[in-house]
Order: structure tokens, then C-alpha cells, then sequence
């Protein structure tokens, strides 16, 4: 008979110091078991949203659109079209609301009679919805969504919503906001009602990755996802070079400043970090003055000259090849010293020799490279990193970001049935994963995602004092030709700018990107994560085109792309995956128009849902990752009532 496993002492002695007693430990494990049987929270899983923070809000803000839809259900019959909108709209951007309310006609807000109408109408609505949606959850949890100042209020009104409670204590609700009017804590409490519905209407949001670049501000999307309460990050390489500046390696900071001058996205560097781009204004100045600088012009618009933010592309791009030249150098056992190019090009007949062919070069002025050591810096580029290097480390809040981004993200995840990553797991033409050396030691599949994704959070452990090998781990994940990160076999930014021929430019992806159409590839690729044969993979990295008739569930029906071109320069659309209890859905996004517009003209991103799997029966909590882990819990809080019982653990009154 095999014995049954006992919890270790010293964990049931950490646990009885939450629960002292056997009636507060029985209490907590019915409570956990009814839990257990409740309908499994959405998970809303959106990828690549490159910058695009007002998007990025809204999708959040109207859970990839199915607030709109429970207004409809559960007020529609009370109120108009337009009194729906006008409550989505504040549920949506509640300060914008009341701002466009202040000097709006009649003057709602300044008088006090219909401002105190207005406020009670509007949270009394609000807790219709948020009677619906806490159905889903346990009480103790929307508690800890409650603001401690609007506790007591938001208790009365869910009492309220969900009953009705005595004539009285509706006065008892109004007198608390006319209370509260003079010091505008009842706006306040309308505001924080609206956070409150959006919070419960999503028990997590997921980002697969690519946070950041060609959209305007990647400090404003993170911002944007620190204030929810919830959140998940997989990293994609565009996330990863960000980590890295942050820890001052220079092959990231030169990738990022470059993306940064390409897209005209100074912003998010200048405003959003503090970090300065001023030295690289001094090295134009004096290596590139009369630089044309065509093949670098920028796209978008900007308060720069367009010479000048060109010349300042072109800069950085030459610093990133030196640095990627460098890092390459050190790291023989990747086997990329044919990505290195600069020591192939033959300066007096303006050619490079890429792959054994000689391509002649768009751009022949190359002031800063010397023939005889063309990876190293001339003494105005290292001047600029140097001060470009110390503005990234000493940027406390680019090291809050990454720090975040960091602990709340990884290489991979589960969620349900679905195994969710950033681009790929490398594989071979026959669909094997191929393996990579890290630390002397060779690696593949889940294995080769976990050690690089353990080497990462050694790396920001270390910090920027103590920058190593660990950090240029996080370039190759940007570009490394098995990295899981990038799939594909090299990134052609130097033949972007001064090649002609495009098949020097192609970019080939690796096999997996088409082996994912097949059902058995998918599920032996899910096997290696321990996922069971209904495993759904789930990546975004490379963008779905609609246009050219492509789809975003492959083929086999167990794998799905989610990058749906978010970003307004990829095509302003996207997707939202939806893991709810009854059903895996897939939510098509269209271009977002303007808060503004949102307020006055009522304007949402209806997206188009799809739904990809169907539950016969809704899924509980019982039926998740969750729920395993809570099952692990009662077994932890069963095996301490024993103790007590026993006299092991003795009860603390």
C-alpha cells in the first residue's frame, strides 16, 4: 500500500499562523471549495501591441468589447441608445466624462441637486453591472477590489443592487455622497465604480509579448497595464531589448534608439525615461553634417528635421552593427559570425560580400568605420554611448518597467487548454526542436525556453553594475537565429539599408510558423509543455494578413495567431483571445478612433467574435490551473486541521 503524502511540518506550522485555529482553517477550506465550483474567470490574451497605448486602454477598458453587450442585456430595456452610450463612456473614461461635464450645458456638475442626481443614477447603474459580474466571483476577492475610502459606500450599494435594502438606508447612501460632494469624492467614487466594473470583468489579462516599437509610447502602454490588477507578460523580442538597454548593453540600447529614430518615437525615450538623444545630435553633427542620408528616412512625423532624424538612424545603425559585431565576437558558440558584415565590405569598390555573393552598397559614406577594425567605435561614437548608456541606467523609471516587466513575465504560460508564447519553439524541417548551447550545455523545447527565461532574471538580479554574459543572452533572444523569441534564420537590418537585391533581404521563418498547421505537430509541440491532446497553441510574433487571405486559426484547428496587426503601422486592427467559461473565443479589433470621440459620439470598437473551441459545459474553477492549485491548498489546510486535531500544531486561541 503506498502511504499517503504527509505536508511537511514547518509548512503546516507557516500555515497555522494564517489560520491559528481549527475553525478558521475549516472556514477557509470551504470557502475554497465552494470556490472551486464557481464559473473560472476571463482571461483576455492580447499580443504585439508595439506602443499603441490609447488602443491598447480602450481594448482594456471595454474588455475586448463585452461591456457594450451586458450594458445592452442588463439595462437595455431601461435605458436609450444614447443613455447607454453615454454610461459606457463613463464607464470607459470616467474623468474624461466628467472633465467634458464641467463646462458642458446645463452645468450637471455644478449644481448641487442634479449633480447629486447624476452620481446616484449613474453608480446605481454601475452596480447593476457589477452585481452580474462579482456572480463569479468569491466575496472575499471583489472586497479586495474595493477602495478603502468607498468600502462602507460601494458595501451599501452592491447591498442595494442585489436586494434592495430599507427605504432608509437609500437616504443613509445619499446622505454619504452629499457628504462627500464638497470635497468632489462622489466624482471620485463614480470614477472608482468604473474601475471597479472594468476590473471584475476581466479576472486576467495576458500580453504575448512586443509591448513596445513603431508605436508612439511603450512607457505609457506599461503604465497602462501596472494599473490593472491582474496582468501577465510573455516576453516577445521587441520586450527584451528594452530589459536589456535598461541594464545598459549596448547591442540593445543601439537597437532600441535606432527603432526609436526609424518610427519618429523620440517620446517615449525623451519624455517617457528622461534618457537623452542629444548625443546623438552631437555625433551627427560631427561625422554626418552633409550626410543625404537617403536610405534612412524616418516614417511619421515629428518636431525634428527629417535630415537630421535620418542622419541620427543612420548613426545608430552603424553603432548596431559594431555592437552586435562585438557581442557575436564573444559568443562564438552561437555560430552567427556570418551575420557579422562589416569586415566584408570593400570600402574602395563600394561592395559587400553577404552570404559568398558581392552586393554594390546603397550607401557608400561609412565615415566611422575603419577597414583595419570595423567593430570598433570611432572616438565621437563611443563618446555618444558612453552618455547614451548612463542616461538608460540612470533612468529610475525605465528600471521600474523592466524590473515589472521582469517579474511579471516569462517564457511561456498555460491557461486552460491553451499554451500561450510569443513566436515559436525552433525546430528543424522534419519538426524536431533544435537544440542551443547555453552555458556549455545543450538545450531544446521547453527545456531551451526555461533556461533562457532563468538566465533573463539572473541578469536583472545582477543589474546594470554588474553587466555580463547573462545580458547578451537577451540580444540573441531579440535576433538569434533559435531564439524562441524570433523564429526566424536572421534579421536583415543591414541589407534593409544598403542592399538592393531583396532575396538578401529575405527572412526565413522557421519551420514551425508552417507546421503549425498540422494537427499532430501541434500537439506533440503541446506534449513538451504537458499539455494533453486538446492543448490550443497560441502565439503572436508575426502578423496575421488578412488582406492576402490568411487566417488566424491554422489549418488543424489547435493553433491560433493573435498578432492582428495592433499597431497602426502593421494596420490598426488586432486580436483579443477570449478564455471564458463557456468558450474560447477570438475578437477582431478595427481601428481605434479617438477618446473624444468615444464621448461624443459614442463610438466603441465593436469587435467581430469568433468562437474558436465550445465547452458543452462551462468550465468552473475546478477545471483550471487555478483550481488545481486551490485543491493543493485544502489538502495543505485538511492535513493542519489533523495536526491540530492531533496536538502536532497546537491552536492559538
Amino acid at each position: 500500500m503506498t502511504a499517503k503524502p504527509i505536508t511537511s511540518l514547518a509548512h503546516l506550522r507557516a500555515l497555522a499562523a494564517q489560520y491559528p485555529t481549527i475553525s478558521s482553517a475549516a472556514a477557509e477550506i470551504a470557502g475554497l471549495r465552494a470556490v472551486l465550483g464557481l464559473p473560472k474567470g476571463v482571461v483576455h490574451v492580447v499580443s504585439d501591441v508595439h506602443g499603441e497605448y490609447a488602443k491598447l486602454r480602450h481594448v482594456i477598458n471595454n474588455a475586448s468589447g463585452a461591456l457594450r453587450p451586458l450594458v445592452e442585456k442588463m439595462l437595455g430595456g431601461k435605458l436609450s441608445d444614447e443613455e447607454q452610450h453615454a454610461l459606457l463612456a463613463v464607464i470607459y473614461y470616467p474623468r474624461e466624462v466628467m472633465k467634458k461635464m464641467r463646462t458642458a450645458k446645463p452645468a450637471v456638475l455644478a449644481e448641487p441637486a442634479l449633480r447629486l442626481k447624476w452620481v446616484l443614477s449613474t453608480l446605481r447603474l454601475q452596480f447593476t453591472l457589477v452585481k452580474q459580474l462579482a456572480a463569479g466571483y468569491r466575496r472575499t476577492h471583489v472586497h479586495e477590489l474595493l477602495p478603502v475610502e468607498f468600502a462602507e459606500l460601494f458595501e451599501e450599494l452592491w447591498d442595494e443592487a442585489t436586494g434592495g435594502p430599507a427605504i432608509h438606508r437609500k437616504a443613509f447612501v445619499e446622505t454619504m455622497l452629499r457628504a462627500m460632494s464638497p470635497f468632489d469624492r462622489d466624482l471620485a467614487a463614480v470614477r472608482a465604480a468604473s474601475r471597479l466594473v472594468r476590473n471584475l470583468s476581466q479576472a486576467e489579462i495576458i500580453v504575448a509579448g512586443d509591448l513596445g516599437d513603431r508605436g508612439p509610447r511603450i512607457d505609457r502602454v506599461i503604465d497602462i497595464l501596472m494599473q490593472q490588477p491582474n496582468v501577465s507578460i510573455l516576453w516577445g523580442n521587441h520586450d527584451v531589448i528594452w530589459m536589456g538597454s535598461c541594464l545598459g548593453h549596448d547591442a540593445c540600447i543601439a537597437s532600441v534608439v535606432r527603432f526609436s529614430a526609424r518610427y519618429r518615437r523620440a517620446a517615449q525615450l525623451e519624455e517617457g525615461y528622461g534618457v537623452l538623444t542629444t548625443p546623438i545630435e552631437r555625433l551627427v553633427r560631427d561625422v554626418y553634417t552633409d550626410d543625404p542620408a537617403t536610405r534612412f528616412v524616418p516614417k511619421g512625423d515629428g518636431i525634428r528635421e527629417v535630415i537630421m532624424v535620418a542622419r541620427m538612424q543612420k548613426a545608430m545603425a552603424i553603432i548596431e552593427q559594431k555592437a552586435i559585431g562585438q557581442l557575436i565576437n564573444r559568443h562564438p558558440e552561437w555560430k552567427l559570425e556570418h551575420r557579422n558584415l562589416l569586415h566584408r565590405i570593400d570600402h574602395k569598390a563600394g561592395t559587400v560580400e553577404i552570404d559568398g555573393k558581392v552586393h554594390k552598397l546603397l550607401d557608400t559614406f561609412l565615415p566611422t568605420i575603419d577597414p583595419k577594425d570595423p567593430y570598433a567605435y570611432s572616438k565621437e561614437e563611443k563618446l555618444c554611448m558612453d552618455r547614451i548608456r548612463q542616461s538608460f541606467t540612470s533612468s529610475a523609471k525605465l528600471w521600474e518597467h523592466m524590473s515589472w516587466v521582469c517579474k511579471r513575465g516569462g517564457m511561456w504560460t498555460m491557461r486552460d487548454d491553451a499554451l500561450i508564447f510569443h513566436a515559436c519553439v525552433p525546430v528543424d524541417d522534419k519538426g524536431t526542436p533544435v537544440s542551443l548551447t547555453v552555458e556549455g550545455k545543450s538545450y531544446s523545447g521547453r527545456e531551451l525556453c526555461d533556461v533562457l527565461g532563468s538566465v533573463v532574471r539572473r541578469a536583472f538580479r545582477k543589474g546594470a553594475e554588474a553587466l555580463d554574459s547573462d545580458a547578451d543572452w537577451l540580444w540573441y533572444l531579440w535576433a538569434g537565429d533559435r531564439s524562441p523569441l524570433f523564429g526566424k534564420d536572421k534579421m536583415t537590418t543591414f541589407e534593409g539599408y544598403f542592399v538592393e537585391d531583396e532575396k538578401a533581404k529575405k527572412e526565413r521563418k522557421n519551420p514551425y510558423f508552417e507546421m503549425i498547421h498540422d494537427a499532430e505537430f501541434t500537439r506533440s509541440i503541446g506534449r513538451l509543455f504537458g499539455a494533453g491532446d486538446d492543448v490550443l497553441i497560441v502565439n503572436g510574433h508575426v502578423p496575421v494578413k488578412v488582406e492576402k487571405g490568411e487566417k488566424p486559426v491554422k489549418r488543424g484547428g489547435n493553433a491560433v495567431t493573435i498578432d492582428g496587426a495592433f499597431s497602426e503601422a502593421y494596420g490598426d486592427r488586432g486580436y483579443s483571445l477570449i478564455l471564458a467559461p463557456e468558450r474560447i473565443a477570438l475578437a477582431e479589433h478595427h481601428k481605434f478612433e479617438s477618446v473624444e470621440k468615444v464621448i461624443e459620439a459614442g463610438a466603441d470598437i465593436v469587435p467581430t467574435v469568433s468562437t474558436i473551441r465550445e465547452y458543452k459545459k462551462p468550465r468552473t474553477v475546478g477545471d483550471t490551473e487555478e483550481g488545481r492549485e486551490i485543491a493543493g491548498r485544502v489538502k495543505d489546510l485538511e492535513a493542519l486541521v489533523d495536526a491540530m486535531r492531533e496536538g502536532t500544531i497546537l491552536e492559538k486561541a
